[in-house]
């Protein structure tokens, strides 16, 4: 379930320009109908002027151009119909007005048009980047039920940092869900460069070395942590052109690794906000006893990367997600209240959760995310019963950790 937020398309569709047409249409005609019919010697076809204007603002230079010129065939009838264009000299400037300024808004029109072209093949490349960077999860990771979404902020045509993937290791499963700092191609790159360096070193295959056998181990997620460090530093230091400004790129990134034989995960948190446990119908904030910075800020030099483990069980749900979630914005300004929302679907399955969880995201936020977001809903399935749901609850979240397992 990975989906983009549907953006609208910067020029209407093909009917709906045509249907619009008819304002500045008939704008022309009824002017030009009031002007012939009045008989109070004022006359309102200088009001003609503005129908390109308005034709410019629903559609292209090919449209202004037409209505541009209707306008001024508009005003030479006005004037030939009252017999006054030799009279009344105003008639004739209005004439030369009307014609300068709808071929002058129709090469404004088709400046614009270009540059909006331009911006929708940006846009359609910059995505195709982001999906062929963010891949869906399957449905399923061994014994596991998974579910994720991708939502593009609305207003921004730049690729978002926002970034997970998922990868089996021996009777394990190894996940990360990051946000790497900024957007456009720097922050592509970051994302990049973090998955390909994460599914490397958490591949079990024998040649890849001590690396592998570290990350391949149920004790080492730190150490698998402390080799992404090392890979994002690296990056940095090569391609940042200023070394001063290195440690403001970093990336937030949490780490799990899911073994299939034991009711426990091991978690390594980066810096990133804090994953919902879903137990028993309540919600519980997995803090980390071992807080880490995030990837990438290398000047600090860290050196000791852990993991928590915590409990969980059949019938757990595990929520990740970016702070492009929890920082979204009501017309109030107030912040999506996460916790206070997933704790009515805490009984939902993987998939019906991140549904119920992007509409309602949507919903709060009318539809334009100041951030992207993502967000992945993983579930231990309870034994000889994989549908089995837990009771739906109201109750609140509550912070903390849970007792450590082993």
């Amino acid at each position: 379930m990975r989906e983009q937020q549907g953006r609208p398309s910067l020029w209407p569709s093909w009917h709906r320009r045509h249907a619009l047409a008819l304002i500045p249409l008939g704008f022309i005609i009824a002017v030009t109908i009031f002007d012939v019919a009045t008989t109070d010697g004022v006359h309102y076809g200088v009001l003609l002027i503005l129908a390109p204007m308005i034709a410019a603002l629903i559609g292209g230079p090919w449209l202004t151009a037409g209505i541009g010129l209707l306008a001024v065939c508009a005003q030479a009838y006005i004037a030939a119909r009252l017999d006054v264009l030799d009279v009344q000299r105003e008639e004739a400037v209005q004439i030369i007005a009307t014609t300068t300024l709808s071929t002058l808004v129709v090469l404004l029109s088709e400046i614009r048009e270009r540059r909006m072209r331009q911006m929708e093949q940006i846009r359609s490349v910059s995505e195709a980047a982001q999906r062929a960077l963010m891949r869906p999860l399957p449905h399923r990771l061994g014994s596991l039920e998974v579910a994720s979404f991708y939502l593009a902020a609305a207003d921004h045509a730049e690729i978002g940092g926002d970034l997970y993937t998922a990868t089996s290791v021996r009777d394990a499963t190894r996940m990360i869900i990051g946000d790497v700092r900024g957007k456009g191609l720097q922050a592509v790159g970051e994302s990049a460069l973090l998955i390909g360096a994460f599914r490397e070193a958490a591949d079990s295959h024998d040649n890849l070395g001590e690396l592998a056998e570290a990350a391949d181990s149920h004790d080492n997620l730190g150490e698998l942590a402390a080799a992404l460090d090392l890979s994002v530093s690296r990056y940095l230091a090569d391609f940042v052109d200023d070394y001063a400004h290195a440690a403001e790129h970093f990336i937030t990134a949490l780490l799990l690794h899911i073994p299939m034989d034991t009711p426990a995960v091991q978690i390594t948190n980066c810096g990133h906000p804090p994953p919902l446990l879903l137990h028993n119908g309540a919600i519980q904030i997995l803090d980390s006893a071992n807080p880490v910075p995030p990837l990438g800020m290398h000047l600090l030099a860290i050196t000791d990367y852990t993991a928590d483990t915590v409990a969980f069980e059949a019938g757990d749900t595990l929520l990740l997600y970016t702070d492009g979630v929890i920082e979204a914005r009501n017309r109030g300004g107030e912040f999506y209240p996460l916790e206070q929302r997933v704790s009515q679907w805490a009984g939902k399955p993987p998939e019906a959760l991140l549904k119920t969880l992007q509409r309602d995201l949507l919903e709060y936020c009318d539809g334009r995310l100041g951030d992207d977001a993502a967000a992945i809903a993983i579930r231990r399935p309870t034994i000889g019963n994989e549908d089995r749901q837990h009771p739906q609850s109201s109750q609140r979240a509550t912070r903390g950790r849970l007792p450590l397992v082993g």
